[in-house]
């Protein structure tokens, strides 16, 4: 389900698009962050979405000397395809290992949520208005303007770092929270999320800037 919730975020049509950032947490214990290979991997069953994500991402980090590889070219279709145990994951990080891959980036939908809003020009404070007959003459279309309120979705996106050479205490390196509000074509979304991405990892010196 999450992962085809990533999928539905990238590719809703609406008016407006923005990713925000919420919150993150970097691992002080790592002082040093130099992968040698990284893999991208977007949660999505989503062939065409997934190679638009991943392949944004990956230009990102190339262009900071990051050696990225997309999970499209990497990961065997068998693997995504059904649901896999911790043992068989484990096997899975294992080989990547030994591929000469030290680090993971993966992104994926934490959850939803339905909002509603104001049709613009509606939510404005006038103290002018002290007469009870302009008040109600201003606010009266809501009774019949079906457009009055507009419904839109928040997509609660979550990024995180895995050094895959590190034992479990130390493997996290960093993660980051954003809300994808009223995303628009696969393009335009990915866009923005991959800079919001390479923006607070750039200021919390995760990676190098250019």
């Amino acid at each position: 389900m999450k992962n085809k919730l990533f999928l539905i975020a990238l590719i809703i049509l609406s008016s407006c698009s923005s990713t925000r950032f919420i919150d993150s947490w970097k691992n002080r214990e790592i002082t040093g962050f130099n992968p040698k290979k990284l893999l991208v991997i977007g949660m999505t069953d989503n062939l065409t979405a997934r190679k638009i994500f991943e392949e944004e991402l990956q230009l990102a980090l190339l262009q900071r000397n990051i050696n990225a590889k997309g999970s499209g070219s990497v990961l065997e279709k068998s693997f995504t395809e059904t649901k896999k145990n911790e043992a068989e994951i484990d096997a899975m990080v294992g080989k990547l290992a030994k591929e000469g891959f030290d680090a993971i980036l993966i992104t994926t939908v934490r959850g939803v949520d339905e909002k509603s809003n104001y049709a613009p020009g509606y939510y404005t404070v006038d103290y002018r208005w002290t007469r009870f007959g302009r008040y109600y003459y201003r606010y009266q279309d809501v009774y019949y303007t079906p457009n009055y309120y507009s419904d839109y979705k928040v997509y609660h996106l979550e990024t995180s770092i895995y050094n895959i050479t590190e034992d479990d205490t130390k493997a996290l390196v960093w993660v980051g929270s954003f809300d994808v509000v009223n995303p628009q074509t696969i393009t335009a979304t990915v866009k923005d999320y991959v800079a919001k991405i390479i923006d607070r990892l750039e200021k919390e010196n995760v990676i190098k800037k250019i």
